[in-house]
Parts: structure tokens; sequence; C-alpha cells
């Protein structure tokens, strides 16, 4: 019986933890559907049909997707389409210095030469207020 009582706090306890993670992704992804909408409405064209590059967007504090993997030789474009905000881009692992502010339908591109582990890269202003930060993983 005293296990009995003991497993139900924990079952809602792990519910309780879950719940939040899920509202955060679905928070993601509504927020990176409005991103490609702005985009959309700025370019004419999906983000997915720019040739020779693969789109990062920059949109209310988040990079969009957060998490990239691309092959080596990819070149990233990273677009703000952002009303109001500028953004920047620092490569830690790549020894870039940090893009220029980046204004509405501004962009900065970065072509990957080599595989690796996950690197993570940040918006200068917002990485720290905001928690603006995303990987991108290069792959052989």
């Amino acid at each position: 019986m005293s296990l009995n009582r003991f497993r139900f706090p924990a079952v809602l306890l792990s519910l309780m933890i879950a719940i939040p993670a899920v509202a955060a992704d679905e928070d993601t992804a509504a927020v990176c559907a409005e991103a490609e909408e702005r985009y959309v409405d700025m370019f004419g064209h999906p983000s997915s049909q720019e040739e020779g590059v693969t789109v990062v967007t920059m949109y209310k504090y988040k990079f969009c997707p957060e998490d990239l993997s691309v092959p080596v030789g990819t070149t990233v474009r990273w677009v703000n389409v952002d009303k109001r905000t500028s953004h920047s881009v620092i490569l830690k692992d790549e020894g870039v210095p940090e893009s220029d502010r980046l204004f509405p339908e501004e962009a900065f591109e970065f072509t990957f030469l080599t595989a690796g582990d996950p690197q993570t890269y940040l918006c200068g202003p917002h990485w720290e207020t905001q928690e603006m930060i995303g990987t991108v993983t290069v792959t052989p």
C-alpha cells in the first residue's frame, strides 16, 4: 500500500514535466509557421524553394529551425523576417566574426566546409536575454 501511495505522485510529476515541454514545442512550431508566412510575404515564395542554400529564418527571438543538419558544402542563409527587430549571427565554433546587424529582409550566409559535432550559433543581441540560440550539425 505504501508503494502505491508514492507511484501516483511520481506519475503526476512526470506529466507536469512533459506538458510544459510539449507546450514549448507547440509555441516554437507556431512561431516558425508564422516566420515562414512572413518569408513568403517578403520574397514571394517558400524558403524551401531557394536554390543552393538552406534558409533559417529569424523571428520573434527564435531561429527556425532551431536545430539544423546539413551536408558538408551547404550554404546556410539566415534571414531576418521580423518587422522591427535586428538580429545577428555568431558562429562560435567556426571562428567567424559576428555578422552585421541584420534588419528586416536582410540576410547573412555561411558555407560549412567541415563535418563535425553539433555547433552552437547565437544571435548576438538576443542569445542571453531571449535565449536565441540554434545548432547546426554538418554531416559528411
